[in-house]
């Protein structure tokens, strides 16, 4: 049986997509977030040693990382991977490392840099370590979110899905940065294409049955 370590507003939610899209037998192990600091629980680390979330079980392995998981059940499976060698397998692989590679950092930091912005930090040094959190978010960080935001939706303009005309794991693995990018990284209207993007991985409905299994998904 495969058992999916579910951390809630996690990575570990598209790992329950894909296994909704290809419609796998599998158990759900939540675990909760710390509400103060947002951390994982240390019972994770007992499944594996950075204690960190989407870890799957199956058959007495431990897979680890949303990419590695996904590449691993979309290849064996093949439904959701285009032909070896082709242009659109070619764009599916770089988007599979794109997504954590490229568009996460940047993500983030912006997501580090607003906590420390609105950290309990000492009355005499609160204006300097906001000062500096707020330079760093407009001097570099909404900049870098920008330009890969700007880049993303030159390259939906190219095909229907991130990997051409047919939707792919792919389209999984950069929903997360995607989504991450709408709720802190100010994704809005003034890129249509990837609002349409979020608007159809939301009426799929394997994205409402994971939502179902994986409860409550918000990213902030």
């Amino acid at each position: 049986m495969i058992t999916v370590h579910h951390l809630n507003n996690s990575r570990s939610q598209r790992v329950l997509w894909l296994f909704e899209e290809l419609g796998l037998d599998y158990e759900v192990k939540r675990y909760q977030r710390d509400p103060a600091t947002m951390l994982a629980p240390a019972s994770l680390r007992e499944v594996h040693p950075l204690g960190k979330s989407p870890v799957v079980t199956d058959d007495g392995a431990t897979l680890a990382e949303s990419g590695a998981i996904i590449e691993h059940f979309a290849e064996k499976d093949g439904r959701l991977v285009p032909p070896r060698g082709s242009p659109e397998w070619r764009r599916y692989r770089y988007w599979m490392h794109y997504a954590e590679g490229s568009a996460m950092p940047p993500l983030l930091m912006k997501l580090v840099f607003d906590r420390i912005e609105r950290s309990k930090a000492p009355f005499f040094a609160r204006p300097i370590v906001r000062s500096v959190a707020q330079r760093a978010k407009e001097g570099f960080v909404q900049p870098q979110i920008d330009l890969h935001l700007d880049y993303l939706e030159g390259e939906l303009g190219k095909a229907a899905w991130f990997a051409g005309d047919g939707f792919s794991a792919a389209d999984i693995q950069m929903s997360f940065p995607i989504e991450a990018a709408a709720a802190r990284g100010g994704l809005d209207a003034r890129r249509p294409r990837l609002m349409a993007f979020l608007e159809k991985i939301h009426a799929r409905p394997a994205y409402r049955r994971a939502l179902e299994r994986g409860g409550e998904f918000k990213l902030g």
